[in-house]
């Protein structure tokens, strides 16, 4: 063993530059690793901080003990609690104070009109609360609200919409109400909780304006008196509690709160994030296993006379392993140092673009320097693993041959066991996206497509590297050429190292495809349900904005222009004991404005006791036209409905449609997600939507937008996540434009004598610089075709197995133009990663070059 570790020493610091790919290839990997836990960690240790100070004053929380959740939601909806409950608790032993917290949606207007956040995080209005223990916010310059129409809102949102203290704007609850900034506020010590936008009223107007009636409020903020601990005043507060109101502690809350951030977005973005971290290290894996493929063939003579020399297999290979395992480890720990940058650098970032995290230290768990350090170790000696074995089998007679190089091509066996891998893969995939929808299946057939195409690299690179560099020699003549052979020389090196960019093209593709094939699902969804002329609608993701004015639709219905003008509201109840989202609406208006495919029975009548499914969920829950349908709603009442009709299509009109007379009842903060308008005949788009904008102005001046325009707003958040998918994913290219660079600069390596006697017969320095750099371009030209037909096919793969598991369909898309753009960014790639190593072949000196052995 020590004869091992010093052969291992000798050969690493004899050829240390051969190693710098992979020690950058691992570096990366464990880095982005290492940042995405540091980060993770730090923003759910800031997250329980900012929490944890802004309610420290909150001993106890009283609120209604059930919650509804609907299905894709993490938060359920929960019915108010009395206000009047106060005075009771007030009179337990050991409550010091109390008061309630009234909180609804409320989006402020900006100076500019535009409205203030409503992308994604929730804009939230409520009381303020005069108790500053109790109070989650605290004021931070100006005064509480005294009088009607006045407010404090966080020092956040006032930075964003450019308002200051004396400022007049209007705040959407739906309905517009003019409002003046009195007071500046902050959550926790910082300007705000995240991106998330809060507006303070006085009580008297968030009872007018976010309650169905006086006297409800979310949640009663309870703080103990002295010496009385969170869990005793939760046991004392018990007991007079009506049934169906709980009172749970303070910190248990403030866990809440955190894991519902971590729930609706922490867990997502690191998930996304980590799921990266993976692509890239599997694309570092084939950047490292190529290294040490290449330098085990490069020391064939070395290894074979060490064996002449009494050494064992053994030792050979645990002499290339213990190479491994020192650059694995040395750029392991650079990778953490690396990752912690990163966490640090994103820390930074984030406020620069517009979303600030809540300050605070990095948090460095064991865990997340233990386990990147673990991966990028065994991801290093796995990939090193085969080299080994194969440097262990050299026979001591190859020290008496010339230099192995490995120009081993394509077995029949390799071709048979690929193609055997591709069937089965296409078979496992069309199964479980055609045959029987199964989102396991179509994985397990995703991954075996991958394995197939790897496998079958070597196979395809000779045929491929033909076809694509056939032009090669009438463009570029004699250098043409020979950079065409030098890529088929060895048809597994050329495959490897095209694999570690297929790899990163495939993803980026499968992205492509999907986010395109989602905005062609979105026109398909409005062309075929959406029959109005106009929507006026709120965000189209995320939980922000405050919705429309449920009075918005009469308003436009009266308008001369106007055919049809319909609200869509929503609502939550539990249908036969399952949280179900309700559509709140005008169902005959409903059916002339959307397509709502064969209806059976009447949308006319539906009255206070009726209700309309679609066709899947009644076969779900097992009902029929007349059957009875019992709905729980959050208030806690429950009511038997009758199944009036039975629609096709819910794409746009939601599962469950029952009018506003029967959900008046039971609501809280009246809202609607949506106008469609139709116009009389007649009526020119640009004069109807001008007429609309006018009517709209009066509630906040919401967006008004044609069909075609509604469509496009809605598919808004795919263009955000594919920019952050295309921005992560540079990562992958970049380790495989290394893996490219690092297999050239070795391959050169090896070739030096050949490079010597080509300059020796009249090559030119810069026609040697274009040979190596077409041979480049040519092996990432294999990569980025074979990444593009697997990026595609998994997309489709994609794309057709969300169909099969969700109720809408999906249409699926090829993005020709994006497509290009990525083929086009692969090839640069490949031109870039063979600037250096051509740079380096072309300072050869000719007399050496040609004397080298």
């Amino acid at each position: 063993m020590n004869a091992s570790v010093r052969l291992s020493a000798s050969s690493l610091r004899a050829h240390k530059r051969r190693f710098a790919g992979t020690f950058l290839a691992v570096f990366l990997g464990v880095a982005f690793l290492a940042g995405t836990l540091v980060m993770g960690d730090t923003l759910r240790a800031s997250f329980d901080t900012m929490f944890g100070n802004a309610t420290s004053g909150t001993d106890a929380v009283v609120r209604s003990a059930d919650a509804i959740t609907t299905p894709g939601e993490s938060e359920g909806v929960r019915e108010p609690v009395a206000t009047d409950l106060v005075g009771t608790i007030e009179k337990v032993p050991g409550v010091a104070a109390a008061a309630p917290n009234i909180q609804g949606a409320g989006q402020l207007i900006g100076k500019n009109g535009d409205p203030i956040g409503g992308q994604g995080p929730p804009t939230l209005a409520g009381n303020w609360i005069t108790d500053p223990e109790l109070n989650a916010y605290q004021l931070a310059g100006g005064h509480a609200p005294r009088s009607p129409g006045e407010v404090v809102i966080d020092r956040g949102t006032a930075e964003r919409g450019d308002l200051k203290i004396g400022d007049t704007t209007t705040l959407r609850t739906p309905d517009p109400v003019k409002v003046t900034v009195v007071g500046l506020a902050t959550f926790g010590g910082e300007d705000g909780m995240a991106q998330i936008t809060f507006t303070g009223m006085t009580r008297a107007d968030a009872e007018k304006y976010l309650t169905a009636a006086p006297g409800e409020a979310a949640t009663i903020q309870v703080r103990a008196g002295p010496g009385v601990s969170q869990q005793e005043l939760v046991d004392a507060l018990t007991p007079v509690l009506p049934k169906g109101v709980e009172a749970i502690t303070g910190q248990e809350s403030a866990e809440e709160n955190t894991d519902m951030i971590s729930s609706q977005f922490l867990s997502v973005f690191t998930t996304l994030l980590l799921v990266f971290s993976g692509v890239a290290l599997l694309v570092a894996t084939f950047s490292i296993h190529n290294t040490f493929a290449i330098v085990v063939a490069q020391r064939t003579r070395e290894n074979a006379l060490l064996r002449a020399l009494g050494a064992s297999r053994r030792q050979v290979t645990v002499s290339t392993l213990v190479e491994a395992s020192a650059v694995a480890v040395i750029a392991s720990a650079a990778g953490l140092a690396g990752g912690i940058g990163i966490a640090a650098g994103l820390q930074a970032l984030f406020p620069a673009i517009g979303f600030p995290f809540p300050d605070g230290d990095l948090a460095i768990s064991a865990l997340s320097m233990a386990l990147p350090l673990a991966v990028g170790v065994v991801v290093c000696l796995g990939s090193a693993l085969l080299p080994a074995v194969r440097a262990g089998r050299t026979a001591p007679l190859a020290a008496l041959r010339e230099t192995a190089v490995d120009t081993s091509g394509a077995s029949r066996t390799r071709a048979v066991t690929g193609l055997a891998l591709l069937a089965l893969a296409l078979g496992v995939t069309l199964t479980g996206v055609l045959a029987s929808p199964s989102i396991w299946l179509a994985a397990t057939g995703a991954v075996l497509a991958l394995i197939a195409f790897v496998v079958l690299g070597p196979v395809a690179s000779t045929p491929a590297v033909r076809v694509l560099g056939g032009p090669l020699d009438r463009l570029r003549g004699v250098t043409g050429g020979l950079a065409r052979r030098n890529a088929l020389r060895s048809p597994k090196r050329t495959a490897a190292t095209a694999s570690a960019l297929m790899i990163g093209v495939a993803v980026v593709s499968l992205f492509t495809v999907f986010g395109a094939s989602l905005k062609a699902t979105m026109d398909q969804t409005v062309a075929r349900s959406f029959a109005g002329d106009v929507a006026i609608s709120t965000p189209s993701f995320g939980a922000g904005g405050s919705g429309l004015s449920p009075r918005l639709a009469d308003a436009v219905q009266r308008l001369p222009e106007v055919d049809t003008a319909v609200g869509l509201g929503r609502g939550v109840a539990e249908v036969d004991g399952k949280g179900r989202a309700l559509t709140v609406t005008d169902p005959v208006a409903l059916e002339r404005t959307f397509d709502l495919g064969e209806i059976r029975g009447s949308m006319n009548g539906l009255g206070t006791d009726g209700i309309a499914i679609t066709e899947n969920e009644a076969d779900k829950q097992h009902l029929a036209t007349g059957d009875k349908a019992r709905l729980t709603f959050t208030d806690g009442r429950t009511q038997t409905f009758t199944v009036r009709a039975v629609y096709g299509r819910s794409e746009l009109a939601g599962d469950y449609v029952i009018t506003r007379d029967a959900w008046a009842p039971h609501r809280t903060q009246d809202a609607d997600t949506l106008v469609a308008v139709s116009f009389k005949d007649g009526v020119g788009t640009d004069d109807g939507k001008a007429a609309v904008e006018k009517a709209a102005a009066q509630y906040g001046d919401p967006e008004v937008q044609t069909r075609d325009e509604y469509a496009q707003s809605a598919a808004g958040g795919i263009d955000m996540m594919l920019t952050l998918v295309y921005a992560l994913l540079a990562l992958a290219v970049l380790i495989a434009l290394l893996g490219i660079a690092n297999t050239l600069t070795l391959a050169i390596h090896e070739r030096t004598r050949e490079l010597g006697l080509l300059r020796a017969v009249g090559q030119t320095r810069s026609q040697l610089r274009a040979m190596v750099r077409w041979e480049s371009i040519l092996v990432a030209a294999f990569g980025t075709v074979g990444g593009l037909a697997l990026g595609a096919f998994l997309g489709w793969v994609l794309v057709e197995a969300s169909d099969g598991a969700s109720d809408s369909a999906f249409a699926f898309a090829m993005p020709p133009l994006q497509l290009t753009v990525v083929a086009l960014v692969g090839l640069t790639a490949g031109a870039l990663a063979g600037l250096r190593p051509a740079r380096r072949a072309a300072r050869l000196d000719v007399l050496r070059a040609i004397a080298t052995e």
